[in-house]
C-alpha cells in the first residue's frame, strides 16, 4: 500500500509516543519529584474523595514512595526515558511499546488515581480520562502490523476515539460538575458542551463525518488544554505529563491524516470498485 508525505504511519506514531514518553521522564526529572512531597502532594493527592479501590492503593504506592522518594524516582525517571529512546530506535520499539502499555496503566491507576474517574467529579475538561490511558490506547494503535506494512494506525482507533467522547460527554452531564464556571454560567452552555462531545465522538464513527468530528475534537482538545487544564502547568516543577490535551490531540491528527481511516482515503477505492464494475 503507497503512502503519501502526509500519512502517520504506525512508525511515525511510535516516534510521537516517543518523544512524549521523553517529556515526561524530562519532567519526572524535576527536583521536587525527588522529594516527599511528590509522594504527598501529587500520588497521594490523587486518591482524595475516592473509593477504596482506587484511594488504598494510591496510599500505600504514595507510602512506599516517602520511604525513599530519591531512589524510586530516579526509577521512574530511567524507565520513562528509556520508553522513550526504546521506540525511537526502530529495533526496540516493539519491546518498548508493550512495556508503555504496562507501564502507562500502573501509572494510570497508582499514579493518575484513574485520573478521577471514579470519583464522580472527573472531566475532560480538566484531564479526564487521564494521559497514561490514552498513551497505553495509542502505543496499541501503532503495533507493527504482523506483514512489515506500512499502513495508520489500528483501524478500531476511531472506536477508542468516540468512547473517550462520549464519555467525556457522560462525564460532563453528572450533577456536580463544575467545570467551565458551569454552576455561574447555567443550564444552556454546559448542553451543548455535553452535545459537542457527544456529537464528536458518536461523528467519528461515521465516514462521512468523520473529518469534521475529529476536527472540532481538536479544535476543543487544544481549548481544553489552555483553559481548563492550564497547559499541563508545565511551569510549575510539580508536572509529571502534559496532561492529556497533547496526547489527545495526538490521536486526534493520526485519524484525520491517517491512509484508511479518514474520508479521503476511501474515494479512490469507491473509484477502483466503479471501474471493476464496468
Amino acid at each position: 500500500m503507497s503512502t503519501t508525505g502526509a500519512d502517520v504511519t504506525r512508525r511515525r506514531l511510535q516516534v510521537a509516543l516517543g518523544w512524549l514518553w521523553l517529556l515526561d521522564g524530562l519532567l519526572q526529572a524535576q527536583p521536587f519529584m525527588f522529594t516527599r512531597g511528590f509522594a504527598r502532594q501529587v500520588i497521594a493527592a490523587a486518591g482524595q474523595g475516592q473509593p477504596g479501590f482506587v484511594s488504598d492503593p494510591l496510599h500505600w504506592a504514595s507510602t512506599v514512595v516517602a520511604a525513599h522518594p530519591l531512589a524510586w524516582n530516579a526509577v521512574f525517571v530511567a524507565i520513562q526515558l528509556l520508553l522513550g529512546v526504546g521506540l525511537l530506535v526502530p529495533r526496540t520499539a516493539r519491546l518498548a511499546l508493550a512495556a508503555s502499555i504496562a507501564w502507562a496503566l500502573g501509572v494510570w491507576y497508582l499514579g493518575e488515581g484513574l485520573s478521577g474517574l471514579a470519583s464522580g467529579r472527573a472531566s475532560l475538561i480538566t484531564g479526564a480520562p487521564g494521559s497514561a490511558l490514552v498513551l497505553a490506547l495509542l502505543a496499541g494503535a501503532a503495533w507493527p502490523r504482523r506483514d512489515g506494512g506500512r499502513e495508520g494506525p489500528a483501524p478500531w482507533l476511531p472506536v477508542a476515539w468516540a468512547v473517550v467522547w462520549v464519555g467525556a460527554a457522560v462525564l460532563q452531564a453528572m450533577p456536580g460538575q463544575e467545570s467551565f464556571n458551569a454552576a455561574h454560567d447555567g443550564v444552556v452552555p454546559v448542553a451543548l458542551l455535553v452535545a459537542a462531545e457527544y456529537l464528536i465522538g458518536v461523528g467519528a464513527l461515521a465516514r462521512r463525518t468523520r473529518l469534521p468530528a475529529i476536527a472540532l475534537g481538536l479544535v476543543l482538545t487544544l481549548a481544553f488544554w489552555v483553559l481548563g487544564q492550564d497547559l499541563g502547568r508545565l511551569d510549575s516543577g510539580q508536572a509529571t505529563d502534559p496532561n492529556v490535551g497533547p496526547v489527545l490531540a495526538l490521536m486526534a491528527i493520526a485519524l484525520l491524516v491517517a491512509p484508511g481511516l479518514s474520508l479521503r482515503a476511501g474515494r479512490p477505492r469507491r473509484r477502483r470498485a466503479a471501474a471493476a464494475g464496468r
